[in-house]
């Protein structure tokens, strides 16, 4: 994706009145826990399915109740990206894992990192580490 597609995408996620079942906001300024990244994971690829969307997306660096753009330095490297990103795909089901994690520079210069979040395929839910997670199960609703 470009750079203007995902700032269309954020600028739409932003736009958002609140947190969906297929759109969590998360400030993650300098770090996050490993097993609550997968735990949404598969939170939101289930909930992807069974909403019927295309992607569901776990965004970094965006106070979740304002939606204001604070910035994140999470794994401010690609290749520690690219390891979560197999991390995750070595505790899930048939391996799935991110369709992308996208860096943003903001258009106020924040970074923001965008995890692009495939659905679930029809008929079989995406665990993490062996258990199933949903909208009521999700880390943001405990």
């Amino acid at each position: 994706m470009t750079v203007e597609e995902l700032t269309n995408i954020l600028d739409s996620l932003l736009n958002l009145p609140a947190e969906t079942e297929v759109v969590e906001f998360k400030r993650a300024e300098r770090n996050f826990d490993d097993r609550d990244l997968g735990q949404y994971f598969s939170a939101l690829s289930n909930e992807a399915n069974l909403k019927g969307m295309s992607r569901a997306w776990l965004v970094f660096g965006v106070e979740n109740r304002t939606h204001d753009v604070v910035g994140s330095q999470y794994k401010n490297s690609r290749p520690a990206l690219d390891a979560m990103k197999k991390k995750i795909a070595d505790q899930t089901t048939g391996r799935h894992t991110f369709v992308e994690i996208h860096e943003l520079r903001y258009k106020n210069g924040k970074r923001v990192v965008m995890f692009e979040i495939p659905p679930a395929p029809q008929g079989i839910p995406i665990d993490y580490q062996g258990h199933y997670y949903g909208a009521t199960e999700n880390p943001c609703r405990r």
